[in-house]
C-alpha cells in the first residue's frame, strides 16, 4: 500500500497491512487529505539535528547553574520551593514545614526539585538542576514537535534554537521555580495529541480504502487511542505541578473533538459531527478527564502514605466538618475515607488562599503584571538584585548582579502579530496548524482574564512561551516557502529566516549578563533596561 509506506513510519505501517489482501490502486482524494503531507525522510539525519541542538541548550542552560544566590541562599520564589523540597526529601515525599503556611501548590514540582538536591546538595546545583534539566527537555520536545507539523528537519532545527534563545525559558530553567515542570508537561501532551490526530488519520484512511464507512453513517470506532491517553497522564502530572494545568486539560479537549471532527468530515462520514459526539467524545472524556484525575490523585501518593504530612488528618483531629469540602449528602461523606475527605478540606483551604491572593488597593506588588500585558512581555520581573562587594568582577568600583525574567524582545514583541496571523490562517484557511497552537497559547493566557484583582506575575505565562517559539516557525516555514517555490523564492526566504534567527540570537546574547546574573557596570544595567516598565 503505497500511500501509507511513504508517510508512516515502519510500526504504523505495518498496523495498516492488517486486514484482507486488496488489489493495489491509487490513494483516493479522501485518502491523501487525511494523511496529508509526508514525514521527512531524513530520520537519522532529524535525530542527528534534534541531539545536536539539544545538547548546545544543555550547555546553555547549565552553564554556571549555581549563581546567583542570596548569600548561599535561594533567590525570590525559590525561598518557598527550595526548603518544601528539602522536606520533600528528607519526609520521603511530602512537605510538613506549617510555619511557612504557603504549601500551596501540589507535590510534583518540588519531587522533582528534590532530585537535584539529593544529587547536589543543598546548593545552588541542587536546587536548580531539575529545572535546568527541565528546560533541555522542553527543547527536544520543542525540535520534534515542530518538525512533525511542518514536515520540515530545517524548521524543526529553528524552533529549537528560538526556545534556546528565549530569555523567559532560559531563566525559568535555571531557577529553582515550578513554572518550567509544568511548561514541560503541557508541551509534551500537546505532543501527544498531534500523534493521535496522526493516529486517527490513519486509521480512517485505512477504513476509507477498505471501503468501511458505508457501513455506518456515523464512521467507525477507532479503537484505544494511546497518544491520548498519554495526553492525559501529561496533564494529569501537569496539574500535580500547578493547578493552572487544568486550564490547558479544557484546551485540550476541546481541541481533541474538533480534530476528531475535522478527521471524520474529511474522510467523508455523512455525519461526522454526530459520528464524534457518539464515537469519540466519551473515550475522550475518559483519556483527558478520568486520567487526568487519577494520575492527578495518584501524585499524592506521599501525602497518603504520611502521618505528619501537612493537614493529613485535618477531618480526624476536627480540624474541619466532614464533606463540607463538596457539599455533597452525608451518606455519600460517610463511605469516602477519611483521608479524602482531608485531602479535599486541604484543597479548599488553598483554593481560598489563591482566590484571597488579591492586589491591596494603593499598594500593588512592585513587580506585579496583569495578562495583558505578558504577550509581549511589558513588565518583567527581578529575581535578584546585588550591589557594591557582592557584585564585584565588573572590572569597575560599581559593580550590579541581577537576574530578571524577560521575554527576549525579538520572539515577545511580534507576539500579536503572530496571534493576529494565526487566527487568520486558522479561522480563513482552515490551517489546522495554527489552530493547535494557538489552543495551547490562549489556554494560557486567557484564564488569567477571569480575576483581574488576583496578584499576578509575568512567570505565569513560561507556558506560553514554548507556543509562542511554534507560531514564529509556522510563520517562518511560510516565508521560507517550499521547495516548489522555485530557488530565487526560497533563497530569498531561507536569508530572511537567517537573519531573524541572528536577530534573535544577538539579541539573547545581549540579556545574558541580566539571565544570568553576571557581573555587569551600572552603565550597562541600566542599557539593559530598554523600556521605562522595565525598571
Amino acid at each position: 500500500m503505497m500511500l501509507v509506506t511513504t508517510v508512516l513510519p515502519e510500526d504504523q505501517r505495518t498496523a495498516v497491512r492488517r486486514g484482507p489482501a486488496h488489489e493495489p490502486r491509487p490513494p483516493s482524494d479522501a485518502e491523501l487529505a487525511l494523511l496529508g503531507r509526508p514525514m521527512p525522510t531524513d530520520r537519522l539525519r532529524g535525530w542527528g539535528i534534534t541531539l545536536f541542538i539539544t545538547a548546545i541548550a544543555a550547555v546553555v542552560r547549565l552553564w554556571n547553574l549555581g549563581t546567583p544566590t542570596d548569600k548561599g541562599t535561594p533567590v525570590f520564589d525559590e525561598k518557598h520551593y527550595v526548603p518544601q523540597a528539602w522536606q520533600v526529601l528528607r519526609n520521603g515525599g511530602h512537605e510538613d514545614n506549617y510555619g511557612y503556611e504557603l504549601i500551596v501548590h501540589p507535590p510534583v514540582g518540588k519531587q522533582l526539585i528534590a532530585i537535584g538536591e539529593w544529587l547536589f546538595g543543598y546548593n545552588g546545583w541542587g536546587w536548580r538542576f531539575s529545572a535546568a534539566i527541565a528546560g533541555v527537555v522542553l527543547v527536544l520536545l520543542t525540535i520534534r514537535i515542530a518538525r512533525r507539523l511542518t514536515r520540515s528537519t530545517l524548521l524543526g532545527a529553528v524552533a529549537g534554537v528560538l526556545v534556546i534563545a528565549d530569555g523567559m525559558l532560559h531563566l525559568q530553567s535555571r531557577t529553582g521555580m515550578l513554572d518550567i515542570f509544568l511548561a514541560v508537561f503541557v508541551l509534551a501532551a500537546f505532543g501527544c495529541v498531534l500523534l493521535d490526530r496522526e493516529q486517527v488519520r490513519l486509521r480512517l484512511a485505512e477504513a476509507v480504502h477498505r471501503d468501511w464507512l458505508a457501513d455506518s453513517p456515523y464512521g467507525p470506532r477507532l479503537g484505544v487511542r494511546w497518544w491520548r491517553f498519554g495526553a492525559g497522564v501529561m496533564l494529569g502530572l501537569a496539574c500535580g505541578v500547578k493547578w493552572s494545568g487544568a486550564w490547558f486539560v479544557i484546551g485540550f479537549c476541546l481541541l481533541v473533538i474538533v480534530l476528531d471532527w475535522r478527521a471524520r468530515r474529511t474522510a467523508g462520514i455523512r455525519r461526522p459531527l454526530r459520528g464524534t459526539f457518539l464515537r469519540d467524545l466519551l473515550p475522550a472524556l475518559i483519556a483527558l478527564v478520568a486520567i487526568v484525575m487519577a494520575v492527578y490523585l495518584g501524585t499524592w501518593w506521599a501525602w497518603f502514605a504520611s502521618e505528619t504530612a501537612t493537614s493529613r488528618h485535618l477531618v480526624q483531629l476536627g480540624g474541619a466538618p466532614q464533606g463540607v469540602w463538596l457539599k455533597l449528602p452525608d451518606w455519600f461523606m460517610a463511605v469516602l475515607p477519611d483521608s479524602l475527605n482531608s485531602l479535599g478540606q486541604y484543597h479548599s483551604n488553598v483554593l481560598n488562599f489563591h482566590a484571597g491572593l488579591s492586589t491591596p488597593d494603593g499598594e500593588p506588588h512592585p513587580w506585579e503584571s496583569k495578562p495583558w500585558t505578558w504577550p509581549m512581555g511589558l513588565r518583567p520581573m527581578l529575581y535578584h538584585y546585588s550591589s557594591g562587594a557582592d557584585a564585584a568582577g565588573c572590572g569597575q568600583s560599581e559593580c550590579v548582579r541581577a537576574t530578571m525574567l524577560i521575554g527576549t524582545p525579538a520572539m515577545w514583541w511580534l507576539a500579536l502579530p503572530v496571534l493576529g496571523w494565526g487566527l487568520w490562517r486558522a479561522v480563513f484557511r482552515a490551517d489546522w496548524r495554527y489552530g493547535v497552537v494557538l489552543t495551547g497559547y490562549l489556554a494560557g493566557l486567557l484564564p488569567w482574564f477571569t480575576n483581574l484583582d488576583r496578584q499576578m506575575y509575568f512567570f505565569y505565562a513560561t507556558p506560553m512561551a514554548p507556543f509562542l517559539a511554534l507560531g514564529l516557525t509556522l510563520i517562518l516555514g511560510q516565508v521560507l516557502g517550499s521547495a516548489r517555490s522555485g530557488d530565487e523564492r526560497r533563497g530569498t526566504g531561507l536569508l530572511v529566516v537567517a537573519l531573524y534567527l541572528g536577530l534573535v540570537v544577538a539579541n539573547f546574547i545581549w540579556l545574558w549578563p541580566i539571565l544570568n546574573g553576571d557581573s555587569i557596570t551600572t552603565a550597562r544595567w541600566n542599557a539593559e533596561q530598554w523600556l521605562p516598565s522595565w525598571r
